[in-house]
């Protein structure tokens, strides 16, 4: 069940409009419509400071309203035996480390082998939870993004993780390997971002159409390698640890990309790989480095059911542990010096 308490924002609103507007912002995918709530506000499914009523009620200031989630709805979505590799599992919900190079729901010419086609192969009660489409998605990372994620398994836990994102209760950190040297040992990105005015299919904070979105980044030095010669913008990369405050789309990668240190492997927002090619660059699995180099690696939230604060770590994958022990032998075979070691005990407070 989901609760809100009117604000005093909304004092005078009619329930139908507030409901459509505010599940709209909470669950996008669902397609809430105004006549979908006046449906479930006659049968009973929302109720006013725990009352039925009506949709034309006018709210007050602190009015609770309680919303039933209605049935699951079925699937056209086909099943799939893709492997999944579950880091913690019980009747609520699921924490997963999504491989790299898998997309995460089905969309326009893709229909089959993403994680939610695996998903209802492992867990056929999930079909419908919290939308048709994108059924347990509570969040989600990009195609050639790797690492945690948690999975809705009932609509109580849709509810109840949705609004955890939306509060920005959730802890995420990740781990990126990004060109450049960074100024400092930590530091904070706050620029909005929104969609790109020329570039349908990119997000962007410094050319956006309208209305961007606000976006914060937290960053902290965890090593950092001499690649080159100094005085250049490809000499070093850098590994970072990374907190997104916000849940933008691409928000990690525009902003180190528009602050100079775009992710290395990063076929939309980083420096092109012919660029890089001229530049004699010593080491070559920069260069052939297949994806972003970029990993979830941890994530925090509370259990849906009993509030207890859970915590989640997931592994790099082979290709980002195997880039980082090149560099490390690499510079130990003669190769420039790294600035430091790495620092174990570097992360968020």
């Amino acid at each position: 069940m989901l609760v809100i308490v009117v604000e005093s924002e909304h004092q005078g609103m009619r329930l139908d409009l507030f409901l459509a507007q505010q599940l709209g912002i909470l669950y996008p995918q669902d397609g809430w419509s105004r006549a979908a709530v006046q449906k479930m506000i006659s049968g009973g499914r929302i109720t006013l400071n725990r009352r039925t009523t009506k949709p034309s009620a006018h709210l007050r200031t602190r009015d609770r309203i309680e919303v039933r989630s209605p049935p699951a709805r079925k699937t056209t979505l086909t099943a799939e035996p893709v492997p999944l590799e579950i880091l913690y599992e019980d009747e609520d919900c699921m924490v997963i480390n999504k491989a790299p190079g898998t997309v995460v729901h089905p969309g326009a010419g893709r229909s089959s082998g993403t994680l939610v086609n695996a998903l209802l192969h492992h867990c056929p009660s999930l079909a419908g939870v919290g939308g048709e489409r994108r059924p347990g998605i509570v969040h989600r990372l990009d195609k050639d993004t790797s690492g945690v994620m948690v999975i809705a398994k009932s609509a109580l836990a849709y509810q109840h993780l949705t609004l955890q994102f939306k509060e920005r209760s959730v802890v995420k950190e990740y781990l990126a390997l990004v060109w450049g040297k960074m100024v400092g040992s930590r530091g904070v990105i706050d620029r909005p971002i929104g969609r790109h005015r020329t570039d349908r299919k990119r997000m962007t904070s410094l050319r956006y159409v309208a209305r961007p979105r606000e976006a914060i980044t937290e960053w902290q030095v965890a090593n950092a390698f001499r690649v080159g010669p100094e005085g250049r913008s490809w000499s070093w990369v850098t590994l970072l640890r990374l907190r997104p405050h916000t849940g933008r789309t691409h928000q990690i990668r525009v902003h180190l990309a528009e602050r100079g240190n775009p992710v290395v492997g990063d076929g939309v927002y980083g420096w092109k790989r012919q660029a890089l090619s001229q530049s004699r660059l010593e080491v070559p699995p920069l260069l052939d480095f297949p994806r972003q180099a970029l990993h979830a690696e941890r994530l925090v939230f509370d259990h849906p059911r009993t509030g207890e604060r859970l915590e989640f770590r997931a592994p790099l994958p082979e290709d980002m542990r195997k880039l980082l022990q090149y560099l490390a032998d690499w510079q130990g075979r003669g190769g420039m010096k790294n600035e430091r070691g790495v620092d174990k005990q570097v992360g968020f407070p």
